[in-house]
Parts: structure tokens; C-alpha cells; sequence
């Protein structure tokens, strides 16, 4: 049978690129609307039901990864497969946790887009091979930094905030705690870790990452 595919990309270049490598494989059949925006992806969708939607991350007006959920709900039988410049780990999981079954880079080889399309379509998941090994490695990473960390994650809040110049009485009312447990989890804070200045406890805070956490929540 042959797999129905969608192709999701704002430039039309791209999208006629596909076209010719897709519709030069016998179990392929690409449908003749294309869609350049989020928005066209759900609606396309909807009206074709295809089997695959080959969906760019990045587009202006919208963003694939957005629109993965209503795609989706548009048509629940549908495979969507990630297909992206970005090559950071944080994409390939948000792919995920939207719904999609495959991320594959801009950048790979054509037998790779064409592997992934038939594995997505025939039930199972895909990750780009440069993506795959780096994936794993940046989670074993991540698990390894947690596990060492010797503080619970109300305290790392407090750290964050300490750092940040919050008084005890700013974060027991901000965290909905009193100014006493404020009081304790920044002393536990600093006999856990060594520190005995603020200065210190502003390094480490910015050592870990947390205020950048708090740029990127502004």
C-alpha cells in the first residue's frame, strides 16, 4: 500500500525539492496541496487524512511543534514526522511530547528521510542518527548532574531566588511558606554545599544555571 504523505514547509523550494525525491519512490504518493503555515497543516489534514504529515518545526505565524497536537486531533490516524534545520535535543523532546513519531534534520540524506517516513508510517518512531547519539548523551548527562546534586528541588528554588536578592520574608511569601522554613532551607543550603557568603551562593546559583533559567522565563 502506498503511504500518503503531507509536505508541511514555508519555503516553496523546499517543498518542491520533496515533491520530486518523494514522488520518485513507488510506496510513496504525495498529495498535491502543500501547506507553508501551521495553521494550513491542521486544515490540509483534516480535509485529506493522509498517513504521514512531513512537518517543518520553524514557520512564521505558527509553530510545527504547536501545531502537532491539532494536527492530530484534525486526523488521529496520522504519523507526524519532525523535519527540521534545529538540531538541539530540546526540540527533538518537545517533538515528542507534542505527539510527533519522527525527527529528522534538513541536512540529512535522502535514504534517511525516506527511511524514517516508511518507519513512522508503519507504526514506530525515528530519530534523526546525528540527533540519536547526543540525545543520549545529554540525558545521561543531565541524570548523572541530578543524581549528584545534593539538594531537593524547594531548595534549589530557594537557591535561585537567594541569588536573585530575595529576603527570607520575599520568598516565604512568594513560595507560600513561612519566613521560618525560608529561614531553614537557606541554612541547609549553605551547609550542604560549603557556603558561608553570598557571594558564593550567587556563584553557584549562576554555576548551575539558574538564573539563566530566570532570563528565559522573562
Amino acid at each position: 500500500m502506498s503511504i500518503r504523505l503531507l509536505i508541511v514547509d514555508d519555503h516553496q523550494l523546499v517543498r518542491s525539492g520533496l515533491r520530486r525525491l518523494l514522488e520518485a519512490e513507488d510506496d510513496i504518493e504525495v498529495e498535491e496541496d502543500e501547506a507553508g503555515t501551521a495553521h494550513d497543516a491542521i486544515r490540509l489534514a483534516r480535509l485529506h487524512k493522509p498517513d504521514v504529515v512531513l512537518l517543518d518545526v520553524v514557520m512564521p505565524g505558527g509553530s510545527g511543534l504547536d501545531a502537532i497536537p491539532e494536527i492530530l486531533e484534525a486526523a488521529p490516524k496520522v504519523k507526524v514526522l519532525a523535519l527540521s534545520m534545529q538540531d538541539d535535543p530540546s526540540y527533538v523532546r518537545q517533538a515528542f511530547a507534542a505527539g510527533a513519531s519522527g525527527y529528522v534534520l534538513k541536512e540529512a540524506a535522502d535514504d534517511e528521510l525516506l527511511a524514517a517516513i516508511r518507519e513512522v508510517a508503519g507504526g514506530g518512531n525515528y530519530v534523526d542518527h546525528q540527533l540519536g547519539s547526543r540525545l543520549a548523551a545529554h540525558d545521561v548527562k543531565a541524570a548523572a548532574a541530578k543524581d549528584s546534586d545534593p539538594l531537593s528541588d524547594r531548595e534549589r528554588e530557594v537557591l535561585r531566588l537567594l541569588a536573585l536578592g530575595f529576603t527570607n520574608q520575599e520568598i516565604a511569601k512568594q513560595l507560600f511558606i513561612s519566613v521560618r522554613t525560608a529561614e531553614t532551607h537557606r541554612a541547609r543550603i549553605m551547609q550542604k554545599l560549603g557556603l558561608t557568603t553570598r557571594a558564593e551562593l550567587v556563584r553557584v546559583a549562576i554555576e548551575r544555571g539558574l538564573l539563566a533559567e530566570d532570563d528565559a522565563g522573562q
